[in-house]
């Protein structure tokens, strides 16, 4: 019985952190799905005007999330990932 409580304890601790992922968190999720999508469309065929504009919006988003600016690198974020048709990755995964 007493392992049981352990195990609900410790599956509640990790569903309530998993919860909570902070806007400085997402910046970080963001950016590595962004530098994923620029590695995957830089192959042969992709728009490189797309790559360029998507590596610009890349910079201004690490920008604003060092500068404690995270919703506005969120949103710049998205915007880039958008431009090369990924969906941004949910808060809620």
């Amino acid at each position: 019985m007493g392992a049981l409580t352990g195990i609900s304890l410790a599956v509640l601790a990790v569903a309530q952190s998993d919860a909570a992922v902070t806007r400085s968190e997402y910046c970080s999720r963001l950016g590595l799905q962004l530098d994923g999508a620029i590695q995957t469309k830089a192959k042969p065929g992709a728009s490189a005007s797309q790559i360029a504009e998507a590596t610009a919006l890349q910079d201004k988003a690490n920008r604003f999330c060092a500068e404690r600016k995270q919703a506005q690198g969120i949103r710049t974020y998205a915007n880039a990932l958008k431009l090369l048709g990924v969906t941004p990755v949910d808060l809620d995964q």
